[in-house]
């Protein structure tokens, strides 16, 4: 087997190896078996190229023009021309198709369903990858670059998992990249003939692994021993790879920790965020009214101007027994302790528990850490709520809207964190809050009007077809559209109540679910919600209902509570259409007259989960320009790319035969000139080598070592011109490399950095180009046929 077709084998299983790791994301497996075929299709005309030969930059070019076609076969032959060749119906599904993936990817949690969208994602994914190694690796000959791709194969997958079996998937990789390397490495050998020292001979006589094989075999194992194991002892790394504890949220067996600002509601999208209403738990409580069972999951504290998220927290254990009480909330507020049994899917696996606010005990099994601010649980070291059944005691407390409006000014520590707004927000935002508030007698008062303009009075519809938007500018097109759903709803109440120096953060989690005969309360995908909670002192955080149509306007919102009835729990939220409603809350909505009337109004679909990102640029936006930025970046540097490519080439590797003599030197003579050129030493071609030489050394102002290397070189030249068998000379390469030295040493700055960035000898490219395009139309015309006019002679 020859070294070529060695190298190829070694780039396609190095790139399995690493797509390897995306296993554990995607349920079935049986994609890889696809890739693994589409991408040998594709190692093997990389290979048929290069053993033609085609030039390398055709051969890269054939391999993506057949990764496209293969594509198209297996994804889009019904929109293809021939069902292979892609035309712009075939481009319009591959992006419709990508979209799908891509929300897919945020719809599912992980293993996700293999959606053809997903499948795309993969294959075509390990294919790009493929064809850099491949690329990288065999078609240009160098390995140790076609590392970086797979370490972003790799690095994706790791990222996204769950973290329970990384180490696998890292050593699977590395060991396909060492693989590569050695490959590498024994083509190179192989290039010089016999080995440095010789073949070794094992046991009985049979040749055993060159020395520098095994040098290298070793020094790779040794490097993957320490990848692995020193990061267990350095006490600034979060853990090694094989590190148990390696993936939870906190660290230490004491319990502590940090729980990072990771947005939870990308949790939330990919395990409740699907087109069917499936039952997500079921609910057995205490509590008469079902109505207020809002399960709350996390609190999101922190407005970054882009959007709302948790902000880093200190974690803890889990505290026996009964909970501190929550911050804020006095002796003298009614309040009473209800139990709480909840059920979870065995398909749901949120890291955040979902509990009734305020908790005042937990009994769950499992590994969870309790965060102190927000009063939450949260998995640790990839626990989740998969199956789950735990019991939950919390509070239910009952101010009263005289409470709320006499309560006093909050602690400035806590005013000052959770009224903070970031400079970037529109001035429409505080602006509609003081015109909404304007009267208002307390901050009680201001957020109940705030509630009523969203819920009532304000003319905002319904509709969850409408992107969640990210940035502060999504705000103010919520409130100039007057069109959203809970996410909208939610996020413009706090930054508004924030703007007025009410505390406010925004809670995630599930609306009132629907009772059962059983009484149960079962809870399905599209009850997730979110709700606005806003601090009063002596009372503590207080959940407040702005948006239409979804769960209960709380009772202490309402001053005449004799008049306003609470809901009906019998009749709690019912599934809405996804589709905008006719007219706009103010009269046709959930209004406070409905909720009295009817007990309640129906919930949002699915596609109100709340989801990252819908206001940005699309993917491939995103691909265009970044692709547009490389470009600007690299046509500047295409001499100097191009420059360095030739050296390589000119100086790089060759046969040792009388044959490989003449080539060799002529190529390393041009490069010498070249390099000349580059430095101001034009070229002249009516010179013999020996003049040339001479000149070169006068005016390029070379020492006597530099100088003897150019005339060793220009002696090759004319042995190779005029000798009847040219012999091979050795070093030649050498003698280049010191006359560049040379070169460099003598001229100034300013020459150095155009010889390195602006070569004049690049201009050979313009020359080639041109003569390729003479030759293209003489044969042109060599085919075009001839036609005689007819004599004009009259006889």
């Amino acid at each position: 087997m020859s070294g070529r077709i060695r190298l190829t084998l070694a780039a396609w299983g190095a790139t399995l190896l690493a797509a390897c790791a995306l296993l554990p994301l995607v349920r079935p497996a049986t994609w890889l078996m696809q890739a693994a075929f589409l991408l040998a299709v594709q190692a093997g005309v990389g290979a048929a190229a290069r053993r033609v030969p085609l030039p390398r930059f055709v051969t890269v070019a054939a391999q993506l023009l057949v990764t496209l076609f293969l594509l198209t076969l297996v994804f889009a032959r019904e929109h293809a021309f021939a069902g292979l060749i892609p035309g712009p119906e075939a481009i319009r599904f591959f992006a419709e198709l990508l979209e799908s993936g891509g929300n897919d990817v945020s719809r599912y949690a992980i293993p996700a369903p293999l959606s053809d969208g997903i499948r795309l994602m993969l294959v075509g994914g390990v294919l790009v990858i493929g064809l850099l190694v491949d690329t990288l690796a065999v078609t240009f000959r160098s390995a140790a670059p076609a590392g970086l791709p797979l370490l972003a194969l790799y690095s994706v997958a790791a990222g996204l998992s769950d973290g329970g079996s990384d180490w696998l998937w890292f050593l699977l990789a590395a060991a396909g990249y060492l693989m590569l390397l050695l490959a590498e490495g024994r083509d190179r050998l192989s290039q010089w003939g016999r080995v440095f020292s010789g073949a070794t001979r094992g046991p009985g006589g049979e040749p055993g692994a060159t020395a520098p094989v095994r040098t290298g075999r070793r020094i790779g194992m040794v490097a993957l021993g320490i990848a692995l194991v020193v990061p267990l002892a350095l006490p600034a790394m979060d853990g090694g790879l094989l590190d148990p504890a390696g993936s939870g949220v906190g660290r230490g067996g004491g319990g502590g920790g940090t729980i990072s600002a990771v947005n939870p509601l990308v949790s939330l999208r990919d395990s409740l965020n699907v087109n069917e209403d499936r039952q997500v738990m079921s609910v057995r409580t205490e509590l008469e009214d079902t109505s207020d069972l809002y399960l709350r999951i996390v609190s999101l504290d922190d407005f970054d101007g882009t959007t709302w998220k948790p902000s880093k927290r200190s974690i803890t254990t889990v505290p026996d027994g009964t909970f501190p009480t929550p911050a804020g909330l006095g002796p003298e507020i009614e309040r009473a302790e209800v139990g709480t049994t909840i059920s979870t899917a065995d398909w749901y696996g949120q890291d955040w528990l979902p509990m009734p606010y305020p908790p005042s005990g937990v009994s769950i099994r499992g590994n969870w850490r309790y965060e102190p601010v927000g009063m939450t649980l949260v998995g640790d070291h990839g626990q989740d709520t998969r199956g789950m059944t735990y019991e939950v005691r919390s509070l239910d407390v009952r101010p009263t809207a005289e409470q709320l409006a006499g309560a006093p000014e909050p602690l400035a520590a806590l005013k000052r964190e959770f009224t903070q707004l970031p400079d970037s927000l529109p001035d429409v935002v505080h602006r509609t809050a003081r015109e909404v508030t304007e009267g208002s007698a307390s901050d009680y008062d201001r957020a109940v009007k705030l509630q009523d303009w969203f819920a009532v009075s304000g003319g905002f519809e319904y509709d969850t077809q409408v992107d969640v938007g990210s940035g502060s500018r999504a705000i103010a097109r919520f409130l100039r559209d007057k069109q959203g759903f809970c996410v909208h709803y939610s996020f413009a109440m706090a930054s508004m109540a924030r703007s007025l120096g009410i505390p406010a953060r925004v809670a995630v989690g599930f609306a009132p679910g629907t009772p059962q005969a059983d009484g149960t309360v079962a809870v399905g995908l599209r009850d997730a919600h979110a709700w606005p909670e806003l601090y009063f002192e002596g009372i503590g955080w207080t959940r407040f209902e702005p948006t239409p149509t979804r769960g209960s306007i709380p009772s202490y919102t309402q001053p005449d509570t004799e008049e306003n009835a609470l809901p009906d729990p019998a009749r709690p939220s019912e599934a809405a259409s996804a589709a905008p409603s006719a007219a706009p809350s103010a009269s046709d909505g959930c209004t406070l007259e409905r909720i009295r009337l009817d007990g309640g109004c129906p919930t949002e679909s699915a596609e109100a989960v709340i989801a990252a990102g819908g206001d940005g640029p699309r993917w491939y936006t995103v691909l265009l320009w970044a692709l547009g930025g490389l470009a600007v970046l690299l046509v500047p540097l295409t001499p100097m790319l191009w420059r360095l490519r030739t050296r390589a080439v000119r100086l790089g590797a060759h046969g040792r035969s009388e044959a490989d003599a003449a080539p060799h030197v002529l190529a390393v003579w041009d490069e010498l000139t070249d390099t000349a050129w580059d430095h101001g030493v034009s070229p002249d071609e009516s010179l013999t080598p020996r003049k040339a030489a001479a000149r070169v050394v006068r005016l390029g102002r070379l020492d006597e070592e530099a100088a003897a290397s150019v005339h060793r070189v220009a002696d090759a030249v004319e042995q190779v011109l005029y000798a009847p068998r040219p012999r091979p000379v050795a070093g030649l390469a050498g003698d280049v490399r010191r006359v560049i030295t040379g070169l460099r040493a003598s001229s100034g700055r300013s020459a150095r950095l155009r010889a390195v960035f602006a070569p004049r000898s690049t201009v050979r490219v313009v020359w080639q180009a041109s003569a390729w395009w003479a030759g293209v139309r003489r044969r042109a015309l060599a085919l075009r046929p001839t036609w005689r006019r007819p004599s004009r002679q009259q006889g």
